[in-house]
Order: C-alpha cells, then sequence, then structure tokens
C-alpha cells in the first residue's frame, strides 16, 4: 500500500508539471521504476532488518526457555510469519510459566505437610520414651511392677523411631540415586515363599492365610536387586495382614507378560476407598491415622515400595474395592 501511495505521488508531480511534454510510455515506466524501488526498500527495511530481529528474538527465547519445544513443521515454500511465530512462543512461555508457579505451590504445600508429618512421627516416640524415663527417675526404678515394664515401653518406642529413621534415609538415597542397586538373577517364586514362612506366625495370630494362585514348580526368574524386592514383597504382604480381616487370605499370583514377570499381592481385607488410592504412595500418608500407629507403621512402608519399583525402573498400581479387598501389582524383567 506505501509503494502505491509513493507511485501516485510520483505521478501527480510529473503531471503537475504541464510545461514538459512527457511521452506516455515512458511516464508508465517511471511509475513502475518507482513502485520497484519503493516495494524494495520497504522489503529490506522490514523482512531483511525488521523480521531478522524478530527471527533472533524468536530463537533466543526458544534456546533459553524452549529447548524442549517439539520443531513445527511446514512447507520451506510457506513464507513464515515472524511475528506470528514470535507471539506463539510468548504465549508458549507464558503458559508454560504459569504452570510452574502452579507447580512449585503444590511442591511448597506439600513440603510443609511433609515437614509436620515427619516432626509429627518423630515427636510421637520421643515423647513416649520421655515419659517412661521421667516415671522411671521419679521413683519408678525401684518400683518392680512398672520398671520393666516401662523399660520395654522405651524400647518399642526407640525400635519405632529407628524404623522411621532408616526408612526416612532409605527413600532420600533412592530419590538421590545414591543408592547402588544390586542386580541380580534369581526365582521370584522362591523368594516369595521364604518370605511366607517368616511372615507366617504373624498372619497366624489373625488367622490369615498365605497362599499362592497355583503351584510354581519351574523357576521363575527375574532380574532385580533381591534384597530390595525381598523389602517390596514385604512390606505389601505386610500391610495385608496389618489390614486385613481375620480369616482372611493374601495370594500371590506370578505371571508373564512380554518380557516381563509381573508380581500381584491380593487380599480380601476391608479394601480402600476411591478417594485414598492416589495417595497411597505418598510419604506418611495413612487411611486410617489412628489405627495405624496402633499397629506400629511408620507410614513409610508404600512410598519405599514405589521407590525401589521406580529404580527398577519399572512401575506399580493399586486396585482396590472397599468390602472386597486390595490388589497390588508391580513389574519385573524377566531373566532367562
Amino acid at each position: 500500500m506505501v509503494s502505491t501511495l509513493i507511485c501516485a505521488t510520483c505521478f501527480l508531480l510529473i503531471y503537475r508539471i504541464g510545461n514538459f511534454n512527457i511521452d506516455v510510455s515512458f511516464l508508465i515506466i517511471s511509475v513502475f521504476i518507482c513502485f520497484i524501488c519503493s516495494f524494495a526498500t520497504l522489503y529490506y527495511f522490514y523482512y531483511v532488518d525488521i523480521a531478522k530481529s524478530v527471527d533472533a528474538l524468536a530463537e533466543k527465547i526458544r534456546k533459553r526457555f524452549l529447548d524442549k519445544e517439539i520443531p513445527q513443521k511446514h512447507n520451506q515454500l510457506e513464507e513464515v510469519d515472524s511475528i506470528a511465530q514470535l507471539e506463539n512462543r510468548v504465549d508458549f512461555l507464558i503458559e508454560s510459566r504459569e504452570k510452574e508457579v502452579s507447580h512449585f505451590e503444590n511442591l511448597d504445600s506439600y513440603r510443609k505437610e511433609y515437614l509436620g508429618n515427619v516432626s509429627h512421627e518423630l515427636k510421637t516416640p520421643v515423647f513416649n520414651i520421655q515419659g517412661y524415663v521421667d516415671t522411671l527417675l521419679n521413683g519408678g526404678l525401684e518400683d518392680p511392677n512398672i520398671n520393666v515394664d516401662y523399660l520395654r515401653r522405651a524400647e518399642k518406642s526407640i525400635d519405632r523411631l529407628i524404623n522411621i529413621i532408616d526408612d526416612l534415609e532409605t527413600i532420600t538415597q533412592l530419590e538421590t540415586g545414591d543408592l547402588h542397586l544390586d542386580m541380580d538373577v534369581f526365582d521370584i517364586a522362591i523368594l516369595c515363599r521364604d518370605i511366607y514362612s517368616s511372615l507366617e506366625l504373624s498372619a497366624a495370630k489373625k488367622n490369615i492365610k498365605l497362599e499362592f494362585t497355583r503351584k510354581y514348580e519351574k523357576p521363575i526368574l527375574v532380574r532385580a536387586d533381591k534384597f530390595r524386592i525381598r523389602q517390596v514383597l514385604v512390606n505389601l504382604i505386610t500391610n495385608s495382614i496389618k489390614y486385613g480381616k481375620d480369616n482372611g487370605t493374601t495370594c500371590i499370583t506370578l505371571s508373564f507378560l512380554n518380557n516381563d514377570v509381573i508380581v500381584e499381592v491380593r487380599d480380601n481385607g476391608n479394601g480402600i476407598e476411591a478417594k485414598h488410592l492416589p495417595r497411597v504412595f505418598e510419604r506418611f500418608y495413612r487411611i486410617d491415622k489412628g489405627r495405624s500407629r496402633e499397629q506400629g507403621g511408620t507410614g513409610l512402608g508404600l512410598a519405599i515400595v514405589k521407590h525401589i519399583i521406580d529404580a527398577h525402573n519399572k512401575s506399580i498400581k493399586v486396585e482396590s474395592e472397599v468390602g472386597e479387598g486390595t490388589c497390588f501389582t508391580f513389574s519385573l524383567n524377566a531373566a532367562e
């Protein structure tokens, strides 16, 4: 449009000079030349100078903030609108920053909740120990009816305190990658039988049967850290015993799927409400806080389970229905 105005101006100037006899063809050629020159000038200043600046700014934003952005495909013959491209990247940058702010706000809220839970979990056994020691120092030590009993209670609180600290250390090592996994090939069916044998007494107190869905006579070999997978299975089976129904059943199923071995730990206990399922693997998250503490758990067992499975680059999921029971399922790499 600017080029047209310039040409029209030149035409009027030439027309106003009426003393000169100008050939019409010469006039047309002059107007055309003016148009070409003005267009070329505008093209240079806008498409070359300004467009280059805009492209450089857009590329600077991409390298600094959007380095993982997937490049957009376009026809090389089509002209790229630099302004529109810059606008899209700025919009994307604003949206990304808004998501980050929201994410950090959630992390801050989680951090506060986590610190509160840690403080509470550590405070409970410490206060118990303090109470027992004060009682013994204030004359209880001489009373044979309470001295041994209080010392045993203090010992249990100390054991709980040690367990919390050990579990926190384990989670920290798993999250920071400081915990080295000792990968080995072993028969997971034999490992499950050994764990069943070690937990048989605890299950018998609640008349809970520890079973397999079928006999696993052939080896089911997996490649994993045997000690850590033992931790996973002990945590899952112990939970099924603690929170299962009297005269209930805990059952393990082992199966193959492609190159993985699928492990299922299922019980017919009270089950978990749907609203709790997304948070069962969070540290210190308890469905029934009072009952959980009575059972002596640290509230870190399932969090450790998830971190161990994640460290193996595998996943774990939970399915549950109130009144029907709960099933934890995870996978491991199968070995020949």
